[in-house]
């Protein structure tokens, strides 16, 4: 690269729970600059969790986490060309990223589902990947599948 790399901006936390990773979540869930309406979605998801989940113990925000870290990739395939052919090579993700992805999957999936609202289509979303069931985990696993498939490439890895 010929700059130097760029600073990664401080995030504020959000108000209500005063987490980062919140704020990196609303960010990405919010629409044509947005930001208090793409919170209100986010808490209102929050409070259909709380309302919807079964156990007892664990707060809506725990549920959240849980269902993101459920989601979260580990591995990913990059293509990358040798002679005349493109290989898919399994790589390792960096830790920033395999966050930033499972947030990309858990909203876009949610955005599929057939909910009447978002905060419902994200509570939904967010369930069910809690429990490792649901679009988003699917996903997560097809990557993972994909990855072993191409396991021998591996040795072209960049």
């Amino acid at each position: 690269m010929r700059k130097r790399q760029a600073k990664k901006r401080p995030l504020l936390p959000d108000p209500r729970h005063n987490d980062q990773l919140v704020t990196r979540f609303v960010n990405m869930l919010m629409w044509d600059g947005k930001k208090s309406l793409a919170f209100r979605i986010f808490y209102d998801a929050l409070d259909i969790v709380e309302q919807k989940k079964t156990d007892e113990e664990k707060p809506a925000l725990e549920l959240w986490k849980e269902a993101l870290s459920n989601v979260m990739p580990h591995v990913e395939v990059r293509s990358r060309r040798v002679g005349g052919a493109t290989f898919q090579i399994p790589m390792q993700i960096r830790p920033d990223r395999k966050i930033s992805t499972a947030m990309k999957w858990l909203i876009t999936f949610a955005r599929k589902r057939n909910e009447k609202s978002m905060a419902q289509k994200l509570a939904a979303e967010i369930l069910a990947a809690s429990k490792e069931e649901g679009a988003a985990v699917k996903k997560r696993v097809d990557t993972h599948k994909m990855a072993e498939a191409n396991k021998a490439f591996s040795h072209f890895r960049f």
